[in-house]
């Protein structure tokens, strides 16, 4: 089934490993979730030897066990949680794989835009239906949120603050008094939420000032913030975790090789120390120099050497894929990556003594060359 999906959800990506952990799980379930929380924990950062499992379970989510568990501890109580912190550090993933976990369906999301409404929220109508036979129940249309509300599942929001002010007061009502009114119908005008429903929404750090968050609507969730990832060591594990899913759902076999992958965990990591000692937004890159951006420019480095090199990922082709997904504004990125080539990059291919450096190196020059 996963083969026709481009992206299979987590509950569908990891059904036979959650259909499994549920026949295994003998804890206390709050309201009517699938798994305990313990076992909710347990998918999200995989088992270790101490779990005493008849079998393996992968590390999904690379970060400290305590925000998992803030998390799981947040939605057991029923309360709104909030995941908040910069882009690319797994907020999107961590709220998909908990409601994977916990009710089967990480799918019921709304998407917080500018454009967003209070019926994206609540509910719109079946306009011909409505013409047809009036309005009713059957030509309503209730959004991911009511739906989770009706089944008792997880609801999703992502970009909370990028919502308006009229939506976000909207969500008040709902996650306080945990039902929604339709005023239009005369009987069967209530959807109350069944135990279990509650809310996931995300907010990036970043957006801070676009729409903030009112206090009413920030007494009503759990703050859990994700801190970026300053380890090396587990920013290559999610490197290397997230390559591999997309190799596999490409039908890629291509070794990375770890020389290749320090130099790109090294290269961001000057990059991101350029940025927090600049003066100003123009001496910083467009990109927020994230884990994900990281996983970006390898995909399109594997990408080019599948279709267009000899199979074989190579230095130079990597090099190139960086100046090219990180050049977004010219001339402002082209002229701080060049610096940034010449600044540390060069001394560093020098030292490397005509290493993986070098070549890396003259495929960032290159790429330069075309852009400018």
């Amino acid at each position: 089934m996963t083969d026709e999906m481009l992206r299979a959800p987590a509950e569908v990506k990891y059904a036979e490993e959650l259909d499994w952990l549920e026949s295994v799980d003998d804890g206390p379930k709050p309201f009517s979730w699938r798994l305990s929380p313990r076992m909710v924990r347990l998918f999200i950062l995989g088992s270790e030897r101490s779990d005493g499992l008849d079998r393996e379970i992968s590390q999904k989510w690379f970060g400290d066990r305590s925000f998992v568990e803030r998390s799981i501890v947040t939605l057991a109580s029923d309360r709104g949680l909030l995941l908040i912190g910069d882009p690319g550090t797994g907020k999107s993933w961590l709220a998909e794989l908990l409601s994977a976990a916990i009710c089967r369906n990480s799918t019921m999301v709304v998407q917080g835009t500018a454009g967003t409404t209070e019926d994206h929220i609540k509910y719109s109508w079946n306009v011909s239906m409505v013409i047809a036979k009036g309005q009713s129940r059957q030509s309503m249309i209730p959004s991911p949120i009511m739906t989770a509300m009706e089944q008792g599942m997880i609801g999703r929001f992502e970009e909370l603050t990028r919502s308006t002010s009229d939506v976000q007061d909207a969500l008040i009502s709902i996650l306080s008094e945990k039902y929604v009114s339709i005023p239009e119908l005369d009987d069967d005008n209530i959807v109350f939420a069944k135990p279990g429903f509650s809310i996931i929404a995300t907010a990036n750090s970043r957006d801070r000032g676009v729409n903030d968050l009112s206090s009413a609507l920030k007494r009503r969730f759990n703050f859990v913030r994700i801190p970026v990832v300053t380890s090396k060591r587990s920013e290559a594990e999610i490197v290397r975790f997230r390559t591999a899913e997309l190799m596999r759902r490409h039908r890629i076999d291509l070794e990375v090789p770890p020389t290749l992958l320090d130099i790109l965990l090294q290269s961001f990591a000057d990059l991101r120390a350029a940025a927090a000692s600049a003066t100003s937004d123009d001496e910083k890159l467009e990109s927020a120099l994230s884990t994900a951006e990281q996983i970006g420019v390898l995909e399109d480095a594997i990408l080019h050497s599948q279709f267009f090199g000899d199979r074989t990922l190579r230095a130079e082709t990597l090099g190139g894929s960086l100046v090219g997904s990180l050049a977004r504004r010219s001339p402002e990125d082209l002229a701080i990556l060049n610096k940034f080539w010449h600044g540390v990059i060069e001394p560093r291919s020098k030292e490397d003594d005509g290493g993986s450096w070098q070549a890396f190196l003259e495929g960032g020059r290159q790429a330069l060359g075309t852009l400018a």
